[in-house]
């Protein structure tokens, strides 16, 4: 989760990082969906990795908005509401790049959910403020977050999809 146009370079260069590292650990990668900032990156560092499933939960209705690099499309047609499908639908939340109020309200929602939340390299208001509402983890490095990522997702007894 992050931001899409007012994303920084830092975090672009992240969430491509993260988008590999999580597919090459054979996750499937879910992003907002849109061809844009964080979305975008995440998304295209996956798809680095062959055999990887990518998906991108769109805010409108039409799944041809979706970026080229998702392989499945889910047009929601909820707007920003959209964000409780993304937050539900993945094992554990990375919020790259949290100074935006899209990202913050995914971060928030995962905590009130009680998804693992890591915070990649965030913004020092979002550092102190999201670990004392509950069980977010700070990372600064991409590895770091596929770390913590993998000590704190459930285990659900199914296997998990390996990259060839």
């Amino acid at each position: 989760m992050g931001p899409g146009e007012k994303a920084s370079s830092r975090d672009l260069r992240l969430a491509e990082e993260l988008g590999e590292l999580a597919a090459r650990a054979g996750w499937i990668v879910l992003t907002g969906g849109r061809d844009t900032g964080v979305m975008r990156a995440a998304l295209r560092g996956a798809k680095r990795v062959e055999g990887s499933l990518t998906v991108g939960v769109l805010p409108g209705r039409d799944p041809g908005d979706a970026s080229p690099l998702a392989d499945v499309a889910i047009a929601t047609g909820m707007g920003e509401a959209r964000n409780v499908v993304n937050v539900l639908s993945s094992d554990v939340v990375v919020a790259c790049g949290t100074g935006g109020p899209g990202t913050a309200s995914e971060a928030a929602l995962a905590l009130k959910a009680g998804k693992p939340l890591v915070l990649l390299a965030p913004s020092p208001e979002a550092a102190a403020f999201f670990p004392g509402l509950g069980a977010a983890r700070v990372a600064e490095t991409a590895a770091a977050a596929v770390e913590i990522a993998e000590r704190e997702r459930p285990r659900r007894g199914r296997p998990r999809r390996r990259a060839p």
